[in-house]
């Protein structure tokens, strides 16, 4: 199987909505909400959307962004989702999509990446990741 890990372009759009519509637990995706998301996205500087493709079908996708801050004197990289279709888990296409999101945010001089997660932290600490906050959030 050979997994391909490439930016996103406006043809991937369809594709990542159907592992969008696996990855919500806490809101149901929609459509329209989603295509004006990515169109967002796919042109904003600041964002990466990554996907892992075999013969022409995306199996996987990471959102991530970059920022300034203070507390790390500069920029600090936040990964958003991380979604890899059910069949193609424990085959290293997560890793391979981290690596090359840690490839983009190191381009970028980001100190740190940082991410939130409820079912996957031995994902992320048999990848090098540490616990390091409580995550919080309120819905708007």
């Amino acid at each position: 199987m050979n997994i391909i890990i490439r930016k996103a372009d406006v043809y991937d759009k369809e594709q990542i909505f159907c592992l969008v519509k696996n990855f919500a637990t806490s809101f149901e995706p929609e459509i329209g909400a989603f295509r004006k998301s990515f169109d967002n996205l796919i042109n904003d500087n600041s964002a990466i959307i990554l996907v892992a493709e075999v013969n022409k079908c995306i199996i996987g996708y990471c959102l991530g962004f970059d920022h300034y801050t203070f507390y790390a004197n500069g920029k600090v990289a936040w990964l958003e989702e991380i979604m890899v279709e059910e069949s193609h888990r424990k085959k290293g296409t997560g890793e391979m999509l981290m690596k090359e999101f840690e490839a983009w945010s190191e381009s970028r001089e980001s100190k740190l990446i940082g991410l939130a997660t409820r079912r996957a932290a031995s994902f992320y600490t048999a990848i090098g990741y540490h616990e390091s906050a409580t995550f919080f959030r309120k819905i708007l």
